[in-house]
Protein backbone atom coordinates (compact mmCIF):
# COMPACT_ATOMS: atom_id res chain seq x y z
CA UNK A 1 0.00 0.00 0.00
CA UNK A 2 0.85 3.52 -0.76
CA UNK A 3 0.34 6.24 1.62
CA UNK A 4 -1.32 9.72 0.84
CA UNK A 5 -1.68 12.18 3.56
CA UNK A 6 -4.31 15.26 3.13
CA UNK A 7 -3.72 18.22 5.81
CA UNK A 8 -6.47 20.86 5.13
CA UNK A 9 -7.40 23.86 7.07
CA UNK A 10 -10.77 25.82 6.79
CA UNK A 11 -12.65 27.87 8.91
CA UNK A 12 -16.20 29.18 6.62
CA UNK A 13 -16.37 25.49 5.04
CA UNK A 14 -14.65 26.52 1.72
CA UNK A 15 -11.63 24.53 1.67
CA UNK A 16 -13.46 21.78 3.60
CA UNK A 17 -15.40 20.96 0.33
CA UNK A 18 -12.25 21.68 -1.57
CA UNK A 19 -10.61 18.77 0.64
CA UNK A 20 -13.96 16.19 0.48
CA UNK A 21 -13.74 16.52 -3.32
CA UNK A 22 -10.20 16.08 -3.48
CA UNK A 23 -10.28 13.14 -1.16
CA UNK A 24 -13.81 12.07 -2.76
CA UNK A 25 -11.12 11.81 -5.78
CA UNK A 26 -8.41 9.93 -4.09
CA UNK A 27 -10.38 7.42 -2.60
CA UNK A 28 -10.64 5.61 -5.97
CA UNK A 29 -7.60 4.56 -6.65
CA UNK A 30 -6.52 1.19 -5.61
CA UNK A 31 -3.60 0.63 -3.71
CA UNK A 32 -3.43 3.69 -1.70
CA UNK A 33 -3.79 4.36 2.15
CA UNK A 34 -5.30 8.33 2.69
CA UNK A 35 -5.13 9.95 5.89
CA UNK A 36 -7.16 13.05 5.32
CA UNK A 37 -6.71 15.65 8.12
CA UNK A 38 -7.04 19.14 9.60
CA UNK A 39 -3.73 20.78 9.87
CA UNK A 40 -3.63 21.47 13.47
CA UNK A 41 -4.74 17.73 13.65
CA UNK A 42 -2.00 16.37 11.41
CA UNK A 43 1.74 16.16 13.33
CA UNK A 44 4.99 14.58 12.29
CA UNK A 45 4.41 10.69 12.25
CA UNK A 46 2.03 11.56 9.44
CA UNK A 47 3.92 13.30 7.49
CA UNK A 48 6.84 10.96 8.32
CA UNK A 49 4.27 8.12 6.93
CA UNK A 50 3.07 9.71 4.09
CA UNK A 51 4.77 9.12 0.60
CA UNK A 52 2.81 11.77 -1.58
CA UNK A 53 0.99 15.02 -0.11
CA UNK A 54 -2.05 17.31 -0.60
CA UNK A 55 -2.49 20.27 1.19
CA UNK A 56 -5.07 22.59 1.30
CA UNK A 57 -5.80 26.34 2.63
CA UNK A 58 -7.70 29.73 2.85
CA UNK A 59 -6.00 32.45 1.79
CA UNK A 60 -6.01 34.79 4.91
CA UNK A 61 -4.71 38.17 4.55
CA UNK A 62 -3.14 36.97 1.24
CA UNK A 63 -1.29 34.44 2.92
CA UNK A 64 -1.85 30.73 3.72
CA UNK A 65 -4.03 29.71 7.03
CA UNK A 66 -2.10 29.93 10.10
CA UNK A 67 -3.28 26.51 10.90
CA UNK A 68 -1.42 25.23 8.10
CA UNK A 69 2.01 27.24 9.03
CA UNK A 70 1.89 25.53 12.16
CA UNK A 71 1.60 22.23 10.91
CA UNK A 72 4.40 23.40 8.66
CA UNK A 73 6.25 24.66 12.05
CA UNK A 74 5.71 21.91 14.22
CA UNK A 75 7.04 19.16 11.35
CA UNK A 76 9.52 20.52 9.96
CA UNK A 77 12.95 20.27 12.36
CA UNK A 78 12.02 16.93 13.33
CA UNK A 79 12.06 15.91 9.63
CA UNK A 80 14.48 17.97 8.40
CA UNK A 81 16.20 16.23 5.59
CA UNK A 82 14.07 13.11 5.51
CA UNK A 83 11.16 13.95 2.98
CA UNK A 84 13.26 15.15 -0.29
CA UNK A 85 11.53 14.46 -3.36
CA UNK A 86 7.93 14.27 -1.68
CA UNK A 87 5.73 14.68 -4.41
CA UNK A 88 3.08 17.51 -2.86
CA UNK A 89 0.57 18.99 -4.53
CA UNK A 90 -2.07 22.49 -3.21
CA UNK A 91 -5.43 23.43 -3.56
CA UNK A 92 -6.80 26.96 -2.31
CA UNK A 93 -9.89 28.71 -1.59
CA UNK A 94 -9.51 32.22 -2.02
CA UNK A 95 -11.17 35.77 -1.59
CA UNK A 96 -8.42 37.34 -3.48
CA UNK A 97 -6.25 35.44 -5.96
CA UNK A 98 -4.37 33.23 -3.66
CA UNK A 99 -1.51 33.59 -5.57
CA UNK A 100 0.79 34.21 -2.70
CA UNK A 101 -0.51 31.96 -0.92
CA UNK A 102 0.93 29.45 -3.41
CA UNK A 103 4.01 31.25 -3.12
CA UNK A 104 4.44 30.62 0.41
CA UNK A 105 3.71 27.36 0.65
CA UNK A 106 5.99 27.10 -2.21
CA UNK A 107 8.64 28.59 -0.60
CA UNK A 108 8.40 26.62 2.80
CA UNK A 109 8.16 23.09 0.40
CA UNK A 110 11.19 24.21 -1.20
CA UNK A 111 13.11 24.20 2.16
CA UNK A 112 11.92 20.62 3.05
CA UNK A 113 13.31 19.44 -0.35
CA UNK A 114 9.76 18.23 -1.88
CA UNK A 115 8.50 18.28 -5.40
CA UNK A 116 5.19 19.61 -6.79
CA UNK A 117 3.82 17.56 -9.33
CA UNK A 118 0.85 19.36 -10.37
CA UNK A 119 -0.29 23.53 -10.83
CA UNK A 120 -2.24 24.76 -7.49
CA UNK A 121 -6.06 24.55 -7.89
CA UNK A 122 -6.81 27.85 -6.91
CA UNK A 123 -10.99 28.21 -6.22
CA UNK A 124 -11.44 32.21 -6.48
CA UNK A 125 -14.49 33.21 -4.76
CA UNK A 126 -17.80 31.51 -4.11
CA UNK A 127 -16.66 27.92 -4.77
CA UNK A 128 -18.35 26.53 -8.20
CA UNK A 129 -18.99 23.00 -9.12
CA UNK A 130 -15.83 23.13 -11.71
CA UNK A 131 -13.54 23.92 -8.94
CA UNK A 132 -14.87 20.68 -6.94
CA UNK A 133 -14.75 18.87 -10.14
CA UNK A 134 -10.51 20.03 -10.49
CA UNK A 135 -10.25 19.17 -6.72
CA UNK A 136 -11.56 15.80 -7.17
CA UNK A 137 -9.48 15.17 -10.04
CA UNK A 138 -6.47 16.14 -8.44
CA UNK A 139 -7.25 13.78 -5.28
CA UNK A 140 -7.41 11.24 -8.35
CA UNK A 141 -4.48 11.92 -10.31
CA UNK A 142 -2.04 12.40 -7.01
CA UNK A 143 -3.39 8.94 -5.73
CA UNK A 144 -3.42 6.99 -9.24
CA UNK A 145 0.25 8.22 -10.21
CA UNK A 146 1.65 7.01 -6.31
CA UNK A 147 -0.38 3.88 -7.11
CA UNK A 148 1.18 3.29 -10.69
CA UNK A 149 4.69 4.79 -9.11
CA UNK A 150 4.66 8.05 -10.99
CA UNK A 151 5.84 9.66 -7.98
Amino acid sequence: MKHLLIVYHTQSGNTGRLAAAVEAGARAAEGVELRCLRAFDAGVDDLAWCEALLLGTPENFGYMSGALKDFFDRTYYPLEGQLTGLPYAIFISAGNDGTNAVREIERIATGYGWRAVAPAHIARGEIQPADLEACEALGAAMAEGLAMGIF
